[in-house]
């Protein structure tokens, strides 16, 4: 829909106006934050809402007395922002740092209100804010008129997924109700807003302080025939779309308190369910009806977006945490590569190449940002390049994921649209993503299920799988080693397959190079490789230098705990520059090499590997006895007898 400015109407309109009030009192809850720039006024606007609809009670209200002698800005007079900023660095700093929420009431809807700060330093909250508001509440200080934050935090709003806006003059008792001040504020405001996707943008002259325009018309500001805020909320339209979606829960845990009953436990996202119906596993392309639907009061006929309930599906079928149940008739995507609007958190810079975790729903997974198309200006909102995001920068990025996950475009369905990236050191939120497109060519293909799977094809082996992954520097003896350990593991009657740097450059591989993007990509087109093997139930080996320990992470990632063993061929690097089997150390001491790990590359080290084996104090054949040796205590060989295999589904 196009975004239009909401007409101002004239009060004096009873037939129209009571049509709209019974339209109003009929629309349930309406959630809107406010936000804008430092000092605004969003704070004061709640509590002047919150006071003027007599949801004060007389204690709160004596202590907010009490509060504003002591922390106000107002003299004697009450200190409306006090009542949500409650933290107590806010009433020093006289700042709001944490998003406060409210809820209040009137005979015509019920409100859930979001206080969000105004600091640039805290956008990261504002976002939060916005991620489930239906309505945004734009304040603009009259004097200052439209500032950077005002811009940014408008473009956080359309991005993500606010279509109505109200733009609060507010302080208008400063510039003297001024009625040209006003309009060429919103003028400003309406070159940069009406570009975005927003439905309605309804502007409103007030003074929170005083209450004008908010919840009373303003004998101020008689050329303003339009709504007060408090109307306006009261009266406008919105239509949840969460129900008209597709159907969509993500399984928070398996429920079975017995072994006569199982079920899929989670709150639903979008869309509705009932029994009958045809459910999908989104990953696995397991197809099943719904049984029933159970739920704290009994079982359920239907339940629809919000509900928190547990699906019991007419078959058995593999499902547990982080899967999300789908209409079999509209499924989401599923992929681990697409593009997403990035919005970045924290001073450390987001350059592409480096691995977080991605949490989208119920999931989490390893993901790695691996370009940035472009960023944008929030001055201009102009698309701009750019390698990195700074704090509060937002671009437009490609993301892979170490594994598939199912999403929807956040366009489509907010809830399986959003994600957030998390330090994996710190385990910081450090950025905010909106899921735009898959980069998949082939958006229509789905995972298809099929009934051997890895739990059988081990069995029939007689072990577990597993990826052993030799790392370390050129000449340290990973493929030696990994030969030895192979022939060792063939004589025991185990299903194995090596993997080899120099052989997968003679054919999967030879179209790379040496630069860093290349052997990321090296070891990624490994990994998918290995983790077939791996679902075949083969024991791998895997020799490559693989210098980053984000990429080795990532291989790591693609398969089941326990089936990744990091083994680290530990040679330092005078050793390794000695035996030189191929001559390259001295060829990249020449400069004849470029980018040869050790001289001009860097080599990271593994932090904690499952093995780490030195080559300088032990033969090769006594260090791939330690690796034979590994895998019988964690129990990926032994006999057949001594196996505790489970294979359970």
């Amino acid at each position: 829909m196009a975004m239009k400015v909401t007409p101002f109407r004239n009060p004096a309109e009873p037939k129209r106006q009571s049509v709209r009030d019974l339209a109003a009192a009929e629309k349930g809850v309406l959630r809107f934050l406010t936000c804008g720039s430092v000092d605004d006024g969003k704070s004061t606007l709640i509590g002047r809402l919150l006071y003027d609809t007599k949801l004060i009670f007389e204690d709160q209200l004596a202590s907010l007395k009490r509060d504003s002698v002591r922390h106000g800005t107002q003299g004697e007079n009450i200190d409306f922002a006090l009542l949500l900023d409650g933290l107590e660095a806010e009433r020093e700093q006289g700042i709001t740092i944490d998003v406060a929420y409210r809820f209040f009431s009137t005979d015509k809807r019920k409100f859930i209100v979001a206080d969000t700060p105004g600091h640039e330093q805290y956008t990261r909250n504002m976002a939060t804010g916005a991620s489930t508001a239906d309505v945004a509440v734009i304040l603009i200080d009259a004097r200052k008129g439209v500032l950077v934050q005002t811009k940014r935090h408008t473009y956080i709003a359309d991005m993500l997924g606010v279509r109505h806006v109200v733009l609060a003059v507010n302080k208008m008792d400063l510039v003297e109700y001024s009625r040209a001040r006003f309009h060429e504020i919103v003028a400003s405001y309406l070159q940069i807003a009406e570009h975005l996707g927003f439905e309605s943008i309804t502007p409103i002259p007030m003074s929170a302080l005083k209450g004008e325009n908010v919840t009373k018309r303003a004998d101020t500001m008689p050329w303003h025939p339009g709504p007060t805020l408090l109307e306006h909320l009261e009266a406008i339209e919105i239509a949840d779309d969460r129900t008209n979606t597709p159907f969509r829960m993500p399984v928070q845990w398996v429920n079975r308190p017995n072994l006569d009953f199982r079920g899929f436990s989670g709150t639903v996202t979008s869309g509705s369910i009932k029994p009958g119906d045809g459910v999908v596993v989104a990953k696995s392309g397991k197809a099943s009806k719904v049984k029933a639907i159970v739920s704290a009061d009994g079982d359920l006929p239907r339940a629809t977006a919000g509900d928190a309930v547990t699906l019991v599906i007419e078959d058995e079928i593999d499902a547990s945490r982080g899967d999300v149940f789908a209409a079999a008739e509209a499924r989401p995507e599923v992929s681990n590569q697409f593009t997403a609007n990035i919005l970045w958190m924290t001073e450390d810079e987001l350059t592409a190449g480096h691995a977080y975790l991605l949490k989208i729903g119920s999931q989490t997974v390893q993901a790695t940002v691996t370009g940035i198309r472009h960023k944008i200006d929030i001055n201009t909102l102009d698309k701009t390049q750019g390698h990195s995001l700074g704090l509060n920068e937002i671009g437009f990025c490609n993301v892979t994921t170490n594994q598939p996950i199912a999403f929807d475009p956040y366009r489509f369905i907010r809830e399986s649209g959003a994600f957030i990236l998390i330090d994996r050191f710190t385990n910081q939120t450090v950025g905010a993503g909106m899921i735009e497109f898959s980069l998949m060519r082939a958006t229509n293909v789905h995972r298809h299920a099929m009934d051997v799977t890895k739990a059988t094809r081990s069995l029939l082996k007689g072990h577990r799988p597993a990826i052993l992954w030799f790392t370390g520097l050129s000449g340290a003896g990973k493929s030696t080693i990994a030969n030895l350990v192979e022939r060792r593991l063939a004589d025991m009657g185990a299903h194995t397959y090596s993997l080899d740097g120099d052989n997968i450059r003679q054919g999967l591989n030879k179209d790379l190079g040496f630069t860093d993007a290349d052997r990321v990509e090296n070891i990624r087109r490994i990994g998918e490789v290995a983790k077939l093997f791996v679902d075949s139930g083969l024991i791998v080996t895997a020799s490559f230098i693989s210098p980053f320990r984000a990429e080795r992470d990532m291989v790591r990632g693609l398969v089941e705990t326990g089936e990744f063993i990091e083994v680290f061929v530990d040679a330092p690097l005078a050793l390794a520059e000695k035996r030189d089997p191929k001559g390259l150390y001295k060829k990249a001491r020449a400069g004849q090499i470029r980018n040869f790990t050790g001289i001009d590359s860097p080599y990271e080290a593994p932090v904690s590997p499952e093995l780490r084996l030195d080559t300088s104090a032990a033969t090769a054949e006594a260090l791939a006895d330690q690796v034979i040796e590994h895998l019988r205590k964690t129990g990926v060989i032994g006999s057949a007898s001594d196996q505790s295999l489970d294979f359970s589904i």
